[in-house]
């Protein structure tokens, strides 16, 4: 069945850097746009970036424009969120998406810490 599993997360101090990795299985990952979302604690799910299924295409949430890329490798059915420059704002649980159609799925998220 499609899977989805993040890594990378963990403390990391502000003004560092984390990358996060979601690998794709179950699925034919290069028909998917590919999302990642965060939560922070007591606020609301918050797009963070978003790649087409071809990698053509990229949208970030203002709040990470020119800290946050989103990459993707459809040979390795990976998606990358190089997080750079982080702030305390940043921490939060952060979740891998793929959607096609009607097809959505989910990561079950890995935790980002920004903290001294």
């Amino acid at each position: 069945q499609a899977q989805l599993v993040e890594s990378g997360g963990g403390l990391v101090q502000p003004g560092g850097s984390l990358r996060l990795s979601c690998a794709a299985s179950g699925f034919h990952f290069s028909m998917y746009t590919m999302t990642w979302y965060r939560r922070a604690l007591g606020k609301e799910r918050e797009l963070v970036a978003r790649i087409t299924s071809t990698g053509s295409s990229t949208n970030y949430a203002d709040s990470v424009k020119g800290r946050f890329t989103i990459s993707r490798d459809n040979a390795k059915n990976t998606v990358a969120l190089q997080m750079d420059n982080l702030k305390p704002e940043d921490t939060a649980v952060y979740f891998c998406n793929a959607r096609f159609t009607l097809k959505d799925y989910w990561g079950q998220g890995t935790q980002v810490t920004v903290s001294s």
